[in-house]
């Protein structure tokens, strides 16, 4: 690695601790407000952020909640410190939850939580509960947790001594870090604020941005590109061969995958899940992509901004997914198709032809929800309507030689 010394081991893992909360009305930030993307079903992110005291034990009343949230709730002078946070099944006195999908509305009649973050439009109250109404409570929740709970490990640079690091690798020395028995081959660029996890192989020609994350045993092939905040969890594996093969003189010819795989910025792939490099050209992961642990991805794929792709679910190779789609859990998706923008693919689905309008589709062969619905009604009914058939042949007049009706030797 040029101009990159070692240090003598890699920085240890700082002590975890509760982050500070603040105290008035005036210490707390600004809070993003929903853009149209949220107002729209996508759930937005508040960003907390700015410098805090440190306070000690940590406590918060339900006006610095509601400060924290920009929440709305009504006087309460018997609502006690919040000193935790837990889901409403488990919450008791002291702790705060959110309540944003109807299917726990009973949860939170029942809840023993002393305040719940609730959408404005909820009208309900709850005895011996402060309801604080904000946008978006799992958002909102979410920037309140981020008070209570540990730091997450901050970058510190350093290589440690049993990592193998090629000489022609480029990287600032003061600014990546580098993990136990991490591989990093010939022609790598590392970007400031990048680092490298315990066991990780980088291959020959890798490209990263700033502020990169490889968790331990992450495995990124040759000549693949990596943007800025990239995370990958451990296990993944960016840039294996696609699956190509010929059948030729009856045998399995392997086709030479020649491409790579780019992954632009802000983009977080997780545990185990697999993206092969193109067989020619570029696998492209783009801005903002959101995919869950032991997804697969095959050759040439696209995968449009900020789509979602959730566990186990398989898109083959050279399909098109559109921005802001979402492929749900252990659904299949077949080759050389293409998934429109805001396309929302259910669980277990199965698409074997392009769906271009926007919508929610289900089943196998992947129909519009409404639709698929209806046959499965239908099919449900179908037992009974051979039933009902059956008992009409039964009751039906026998054939006419029982009846006596002429016979041909009659005539």
């Amino acid at each position: 690695m040029k101009t990159l010394p070692r240090a003598p081991s890699i920085p240890s893992r700082p002590r975890l601790r509760r982050l500070p909360l603040p105290r008035r009305a005036s210490d707390f930030p600004a809070v993003a407000p929903p853009d149209a993307a949220g107002s729209s079903g996508v759930a937005f992110f508040i960003q907390v952020t700015g410098d805090f005291a440190d306070s000690g034990d940590v406590e918060l009343t339900l006006a610095q909640l509601a400060a924290l949230v920009r929440g709305s709730f009504p006087e309460r002078e018997d609502c006690p410190l919040l000193t935790g946070f837990a889901a409403l099944r488990d919450a008791g006195p002291g702790d705060f939850s959110f309540f944003g999908n109807e299917r726990y509305l009973p949860d939170l009649r029942r809840t023993k939580a002393s305040a719940v973050l609730v959408p404005r439009s909820f009208e309900e109250t709850v005895e011996g509960v402060a309801l604080v109404r904000v946008d978006n409570p799992s958002a909102a929740f979410a920037a309140v947790v981020q008070r209570f709970s540990p730091s997450r490990q901050v970058f510190k640079p350093g290589i440690h001594p049993s990592a193998v690091i090629d000489p022609s690798v480029v990287a600032d020395p003061g600014k990546v870090a580098v993990g136990p028995l991490a591989v990093i081959e010939a022609g790598v660029v590392l970007g400031e604020g990048t680092t490298i996890g315990a066991g990780c192989f980088v291959g020959e020609e890798v490209r990263m941005g700033r502020n990169c994350l490889l968790h331990p045993r992450v495995t990124v092939y040759h000549h693949c590109q990596l943007g800025d905040n990239v995370a990958l969890h451990s296990g993944a594996v960016v840039g294996a061969d696609g699956f190509g093969y010929e059948f030729v003189e009856g045998r399995h010819r392997k086709i030479d995958q020649v491409g790579t795989v780019q992954i632009d910025n802000d983009v977080e792939v997780g545990a185990n899940t697999t993206i092969d490099r193109a067989r020619f050209g570029r696998t492209w992961i783009q801005e903002g992509v959101k995919i869950d642990n032991q997804v697969q991805i095959g050759h040439n794929c696209v995968i449009g901004r900020h789509a979602i792709l959730v566990a186990q679910a398989g898109i083959a190779g050279s399909t098109r997914v559109g921005d802001y789609a979402v492929i749900a859990a252990q659904a299949g998706v077949a080759g050389h198709l293409e998934i429109g923008p805001g396309v929302v693919v259910l669980a277990q689905a199965g698409v074997t032809k392009s769906l271009l309008e926007k919508g929610q589709y289900m089943g196998f062969p992947a129909a519009p929800v409404a639709e698929m619905r209806r046959q499965m009604v239908q099919i449900r009914k179908t037992g009974d309507i051979l039933r009902r058939l059956k008992a009409l042949e039964s009751q039906a007049p026998t054939s006419g030689k029982e009846q006596g009706s002429p016979t041909e030797a009659d005539s």
